[in-house]
């Protein structure tokens, strides 16, 4: 692909961007790994925290923490349970600074004592009508304040000492089928979140940068611009058929000393009809290396080129330097493939801004490694029958992405096995409505077409980091949509939907220990030090609508040695 120049564009972008570049001048002079960490840089300090989502900014889900071990975990045991009492969707991750756990669904926010359990507040963000999907995946901490999203496509920050407003400001259109379910990442004064709703006609993704401090916005990038050669790849759009797609619907990975922020993009639309999207369709279903100053895009790969199956690339990648000294961004997508993407080429000097030019391709795949069943998926899809085709349009890996363990240079992924069935509407007769789900298919009460009845279970995959190469898997009876976490201790953590918290020895896979949150487990599994001791909490509840799964109220278990 021709590499354009890099070059700066008049207009309200770059207004923004010149007042930006002249508030951070001298705090992002030492973010190219030439100098200390800037002022705010660090979410916490203490090691026993989990400050984001992720575990770090780096994303690699893995705690230092290493008081349990493949020796003792056979001993653990519920300590407590936090019911938040919603039974809507719960895939949240919860974040840990200071013994203070932090936690949402859709309306809420709550502050838990990490160790008791016991509630210290709750801040309730009502609005209506209620977004469908209602699932949120937590708050970024940075500071003592804490920020999140709401379903109404608002954006508010809260004290994290006792729950208080502080601040809100609109991000996302709901009337035109945005939302923001991520859970953001915060950083040296600034908060970025993106919006989801790609799936939805005319909706396209955006990555924002706001000031923690009042929420103004300080850059967004559009994955998909106005115009310019990234807009070009779009090759058929029009009126009936816009440019849909490329949300953002989980969180980010940062690399502090460059000062790069990695985003995983999701799928083109409409979701099936590949025929109305020939073209590579920048940026979706991509990683992108956006330097964080300014939003404009240093790098980029598009691990899943041509889409036709609803195959988001949606799971944070974890930034590590592996053990035969690469830095790679190990992502894993809704395809059942784990992506070893190295980072080494990209530049910060080397960004554009997206309606400027397209960035340069510097971010490579070196492997591919399934992670679930892949079956069919060559097969085109048509009008004429259906298509059955692994993974499904709910398979692979959703919204909770690689672990990485440094001491054995493994990469963790979980994936679902859930297999999908799609039979096309007529491309040329198909038509789109504002804020209306924009997939494809015949039947609109199944827009993300026929899920099999029963599903093939789930995977828990360890990977060598450099090559790829399996080293071992473990099959669960129902799919893994709970986070992965590796410890210090040996560990591999996760959890699956049919309400086991899992424990595994880290250099086999050998299942060491099952415990039960009484609910699917699909949401955050994390480790910590509270109360003078290492815990996990694992959370449990509904998945979303879109899982036939029954449920009572969301709610966080925390497991310990007694």
């Amino acid at each position: 692909m021709k590499r354009e120049p890099r070059r700066w564009r008049t207009g309200r972008h770059s207004v923004e961007l010149l007042g930006l570049a002249l508030l951070l001048l001298s705090a992002c002079a030492t973010t190219s790994g030439r100098g200390p960490a800037p002022a705010g840089a660090k979410a916490v300090a203490a090691g026993g925290d989990w400050p984001t989502y992720n575990g770090s900014y780096a994303g690699d889900r893995f705690s230092p923490l290493a008081e349990i071990t493949s020796a003792n975990v056979s001993g653990l045991k519920p300590i407590c349970t936090f019911d938040t009492g919603d039974k809507g969707a719960f895939q949240v991750g919860p974040v840990v600074v200071g013994g203070v756990m932090y936690l949402t669904t859709d309306t809420e926010t709550f502050a838990i004592d990490a160790a008791t359990c016991a509630q210290r507040w709750k801040h309730v963000h009502e609005y209506q009508p209620r977004s469908w999907l209602g699932n949120n995946h937590g708050v970024a901490y940075l500071d003592g304040r804490l920020f999140r999203g709401s379903g109404d496509g608002h954006f508010y920050a809260l004290d994290a000492a006792t729950g208080r407003a502080l601040w809100e400001v609109v991000v996302a259109d709901t009337k035109a089928g945005e939302s923001l379910p991520m859970a953001p990442i915060a950083w040296n004064g600034m908060v970025f979140v993106g919006n989801a709703g790609g799936d939805n006609f005319g909706v396209t993704g955006h990555v924002n940068a706001l000031s923690v401090e009042d929420g103004h916005t300080l850059w967004r990038m559009n994955v998909v611009p106005e115009a310019g050669p990234v807009r070009a790849t779009w090759t058929k759009e029009s009126p009936t058929n816009p440019p849909t797609g490329g949300g953002t619907w989980t969180s980010y990975s940062l690399d502090t000393a460059a000062g790069l922020l990695y985003v995983p993009t999701g799928n083109v639309a409409p979701d099936f009809v590949g025929a109305l999207h020939p073209g590579p369709s920048l940026y979706a279903t991509s990683v992108l290396a956006v330097d964080a100053r300014t939003g404009f895009v240093a790098g980029y790969v598009q691990p899943v080129k041509s889409d036709s199956h609803d195959h988001d690339v949606a799971s944070p990648p974890a930034l590590v330097t592996t053990r035969g000294g690469k830095q790679m961004a190990l992502t894993a997508a809704k395809d059942g493939l784990l992506y070893g993407i190295e980072r080494s080429g990209v530049r910060r000097e080397d960004a554009v801004a997206t309606d400027a030019a397209i960035a340069p391709e510097t971010l490579v795949v070196r492997y591919r490694s399934p992670t679930t069943t892949r079956d069919n998926l060559d097969e085109p899809l048509t009008t004429d029958r259906y298509v059955r085709f692994c993974p499904g349009s709910q398979g692979g890996t959703e919204w909770n992405g690689p672990a990485f363990d440094p001491g054995s240079n493994t990469v963790l992924v979980a994936a679902t096995d859930w297999c999908t069935s799609v039979k096309l509407s007529d491309p040329a007769t198909l038509v789109g409505k504002t804020g209306g789900a924009w997939t494809g298919v015949t039947d609109q009460k199944e827009a993300f077409g026929k899920q099999d009845a029963q599903w093939g279970g789930g995977w828990l995959s360890a990977f060598d980091a450099d090559t790829g190469e399996l080293r071992w898997k473990y099959h669960a009876s129902a799919p893994i949509l709970a986070a992965v976490t590796v410890t210090a201790g040996g560990l591999v953590l996760t959890g699956d939907l049919d309400g086991n918290s899992i424990a595994f020895e880290a250099a086999t896979g050998k299942e060491l220990w099952k415990g039960t949150v009484g609910q699917p487990a699909a949401a955050g599994v994390v480790s910590y030090s509270a109360g003078g001791r290492q815990l996990i909490a694992v959370g449990g509840g509904a998945a979303s609508p879109l899982w036939p799964l029954k449920s009572d109220t969301s709610r966080i278990v925390v497991f310990g040695l007694r």
